[in-house]
């Protein structure tokens, strides 16, 4: 957050951070705007306020080093303003500086209307660049007496408005858009002038922005009205923090998923009643990161996002491989049980079943967790909260894939067995095309909208490094004598590796002309929208 704006003595200034040289009727105005702050402050405004101080103001009269902090007057629902009463070592009377809303001081200076009205055109001036305006006042009061109980009590004398831009990352309007892309709503609720709000919102893409609900406005309203409104505003100004948790309760009884992130002691409630509560690492008080379910180290929105992306990339991988699983075990269970049944010779034994768990294990822990993102995923509503990791439909397509590998692995094995072949070198052609089959259920299962041997499928190492080893143990197995005693097997010539290799690619054939068809219909669809 930087110092970008000033106006004092009806003189407004709006600059960049190159400013050379600061005129000397905005001195006491950056005076008064520091007394009111922290003398070694957390906060981001309270730390551009000083920064600021000290590049322009150091060596001058206006630095007060010696000056005692006497008294402080916080933040009240009631007054949006803080005060700090300070001694001077020169003087008897305590000097009063203080900070806020720029209706807050206006209130305590107690302006006339004229004055009111020319002050608003200067902060809607301010609030259209950007900036955070908030206003200065300063007091003296004499010493001996008591303090008052409140500020009111205190003959304010306004000395301006300090206007600052908390920079936006260049990422920001990427991230917002993409939320919007995957269903996901973001609100702007800020204690921000509406103007400020309304243009901040627009830098960021975020729509609409010039739809903004005040929090005087929202005090006005019940829940019922509320809730209506909601549905269609997005930007929410001069928001109290009892209200933050208004919005945030409004929400969940909408059925809404409600992240909430937040930095101050203020947010903690609102952080608390979220379904998740996000916390800034870096500036956030301990309040609210012991208030929230996740804390942020950068800070960044768009951290947010990523991590979005994330949780639906893990969930996305995980569902896959489980998929990958049921489909591969149905033909695994049906050619252990089929040959008992049909009173055919075996095909797999313990160390058949062994090496495939071999490749299965490795599949589903590095392979599909290895997966890149699809090209939609960030363009897929939200899952419902009851969605289950195996809904009926995976379920019924899984099942479908393993049905259809046992089924063509099955004719494999009756064709060898009717062509003549011993059992031995059944059994070998039958578990080729099994493990052939395997192999093309991975490259299947690891998208529902990429194409089983596209490109973008040789991305990933793991699975090379899995298949080139499953393969060559293939070969090994099939071309050393002890190994084919070991599986029983009997060698094979090119024929029948030829026909393990066909059968094992058809058994997906028709799981990726579902995939083509649901491409064209997907592609059908946006050309309509598009017309």
């Amino acid at each position: 957050m930087e110092v970008n704006g000033l106006y004092a003595n009806g003189r407004l200034i709006i600059f960049d951070r190159n400013l050379q040289h600061l005129p000397e009727s905005f001195h006491h105005l950056l005076e008064f705007g520091v007394l009111a702050s922290l003398a070694k402050p957390f906060d981001p405004m309270e730390k551009a306020f000083r920064l600021f101080y000290e590049q322009h103001l150091s060596g001058t009269e206006h630095i007060h080093d010696d000056w005692i902090l006497v008294h402080e007057y916080p933040l009240s629902e009631d007054l949006v303003a803080m005060s700090n009463v300070w001694k001077s070592p020169h003087s008897q009377d305590y000097i009063i500086a203080v900070k806020g809303s720029p209706e807050a001081i206006m209130e305590l200076c107690h302006l006339n209307e004229t004055e009111i009205h020319h002050l608003n055109k200067v902060i809607a001036k301010m609030a259209d660049e950007g900036l955070r305006v908030i206003g200065v006042a300063s007091a003296e009061f004499k010493g001996g007496k008591d303090l008052p109980d409140q500020q009111h009590d205190f003959n304010f004398v306004f000395a301006g408005f300090i206007g600052l831009i908390d920079p936006l990352r260049e990422e920001i309007g990427f991230s917002v858009k993409l939320c919007r892309s995957a269903g996901i709503r973001v609100l702007m609720i800020t204690g921000d002038y509406s103007e400020t709000a309304k243009s901040i919102a627009k830098k960021i893409g975020l729509v609409p922005y010039d739809k903004v609900i005040t929090g005087q406005q929202i005090s006005e309203l019940d829940d019922i009205e509320l809730s209506e409104i909601i549905k269609d505003v997005n930007v929410f100004a001069r928001i109290m923090p009892d209200q933050k948790l208004r919005i945030v309760n409004i929400l969940k009884r909408m059925g809404e998923i409600v992240a909430m992130t937040g930095d101050g002691v203020n947010d903690a409630p609102a952080l608390k009643a979220a379904n998740i509560g996000i916390a800034m690492g870096e500036r956030g008080t301990d309040v609210a990161r012991e208030s929230a379910d996740i804390v942020l180290l950068d800070d960044d929105f768009s951290s947010i996002v990523r991590g979005i992306k994330a949780g639906r990339l893990i969930f996305d991988n995980l569902k896959k491989a489980v998929s990958y699983i049921i489909s591969v075990h149905i033909p695994i269970i049906g050619m252990t049980i089929f040959p008992v049944f049909m009173r055919l010779p075996l095909v797999l034994g313990p160390v058949h079943i062994v090496f495939l768990e071999m490749i299965i294990d490795p599949v589903c822990s590095i392979v599909f967790e290895g997966e890149p993102p699809e090209k939609d995923l960030m363009h897929r509503p939200p899952r419902k909260i009851t969605e289950h990791l195996l809904d009926r439909g995976t379920f019924f397509l899984s099942f479908l894939q393993g049905v259809v590998v046992f089924f063509v692995v099955s004719i494999v094995f009756l064709y060898a067995l009717a062509s003549g072949h011993d059992e031995a070198r059944s059994r070998a052609i039958t578990y080729i095309t099994l493990i052939i089959a395997n192999i093309c259920l991975i490259f299947t299962n690891r998208s529902k909208t990429r194409f089983a041997f596209s490109k973008v499928n040789f991305e990933n190492r793991a699975l090379i490094f899995v298949i080139i080893g499953t393969l060559g143990v293939l070969v090994l197995i099939n071309s050393t004598a002890f190994f084919r005693t070991l599986f029983n097997f009997a060698p094979v010539d090119l024929q029948d590796v030829l026909i393990c290799l066909m059968s094992g690619i058809a058994s997906i054939l028709w799981f990726e002309g579902l995939k083509f068809f649901n491409l064209r219909k997907k592609i059908k669809t946006v050309r309509q929208a598009v017309q």
